[in-house]
């Protein structure tokens, strides 16, 4: 498989003005999944600069314990990706309450390093930058080349590092499912 790394967008793109940030209407989740879903690929690389600055700040600070909660969670996120694919009301849950699972991560892998003392770490380097990229995602309003992006991401004629990840947790399967039912019903 070959992974493209998605160029790094403008930073008056991704941080324009208030005007392209709205509430998302939390009546209707598929809409407000599908915002974040898509903010998440067009926008994955600014992210990704966002957290490294971050976790190299938190780092920095407390080197071991970053590394260890970084540790920490790659494997319980491994761990529990691996078990909801064996496990079918794991992968129901994940399918169905995509945020509810990775929460279960982050409180697996909270209880762990809490054993080992790096909470404060934990919480500053790993938990804050994921919550920023969530509410960006949900309050950044898309605009059409991110969702033209998203398509060529969704149908496979791109692949990068968000759109696997987001595979992992089962979110792009159902846009699928809408081309192809798309795709089948001009055929006929």
């Amino acid at each position: 498989m070959d992974v493209n790394i998605a160029p790094l967008r403008a930073w008056d793109d991704f941080f324009p003005g208030s005007d392209r940030f709205a509430r998302p209407d939390f009546r209707d989740i598929s809409k407000w999944n599908n915002r974040v879903v898509s903010n998440l690929l067009y926008y994955q690389t600014n992210y990704l600069v966002v957290a490294a600055m971050m976790i190299s700040v938190v780092g920095f600070l407390s080197p071991f314990n970053m590394i260890l909660g970084g540790i920490v969670v790659v494997l319980v996120f491994t761990g529990f990706v691996w078990a909801a694919h064996n496990k079918d009301i794991l992968r129901r849950m994940k399918k169905q309450y995509p945020t509810a699972f990775v929460m279960v991560v982050m409180l697996a892998s909270y209880f762990l390093i809490s054993m080992f003392g790096g909470v404060m770490v934990f919480v500053f380097g790993i938990t804050f930058p994921l919550l920023l990229m969530f509410i960006h995602a949900s309050l950044r309003l898309r605009n059409l080349k991110n969702k033209i992006e998203n398509k060529m991401e969704i149908i496979g004629l791109k692949k990068t590092p968000m759109g696997i990840i987001l595979d992992a947790l089962e979110q792009q399967e159902e846009s699928i499912n809408k081309i192809t039912d798309f795709i089948s019903k001009g055929k006929e």
